[in-house]
């Protein structure tokens, strides 16, 4: 059985912290991130695309740029996000903590939402995965269910 897929690529700059995890990284500190979003068909739709990457590039790509980009990501829970808040900091709280893996879990969920809004794509299209780099060595991956 043959499928079709495409990828798309994003990079932003922000910073985390990990405040429950022993180590380095319970202090706030910043990654180039990467995130690579596939989406994948059965088969083209009549003009012969998955989905038509512009818009779609453009909707992931603002949401990134809009909530991540040159902020910061920190648990709900917190104490700095008052305080960072209270300075006027672009701050986006992720559900748990900013861990690699829950980033990948929260673009997939947007990635989700941006498909389920196009006009422009193959019929039963869906992302199927993210993967996503805090640093040259580190990524992880979100796999839909």
């Amino acid at each position: 059985m043959s499928s079709h897929g495409i990828t798309v690529r994003h990079n932003f700059e922000t910073a985390h912290r990990l405040p429950h995890l022993p180590g380095k990284c319970e202090s706030l500190h910043g990654h180039s991130w990467w995130a690579d979003v596939t989406v994948e068909a059965p088969d083209l739709d009549a003009d012969g695309i998955v989905v038509e990457f512009g818009p779609f590039k453009q909707q992931l790509r603002r949401w990134i740029d809009e909530r991540l980009d040159h902020g910061v990501m920190l648990g709900p829970d917190d104490p700095l996000v008052p305080i960072l808040a209270a300075h006027g900091c672009k701050i986006h709280t992720v559900p748990g903590w900013p861990t690699v893996e829950n980033v990948a879990a929260l673009i997939g969920r947007v990635a989700v939402d941006v498909l389920s809004s196009l006009t422009q794509a193959a019929p039963y299209a869906q992302v199927t995965h993210v993967r996503v780099s805090e640093t040259h060595v580190n990524d992880a991956h979100w796999t839909a269910s």
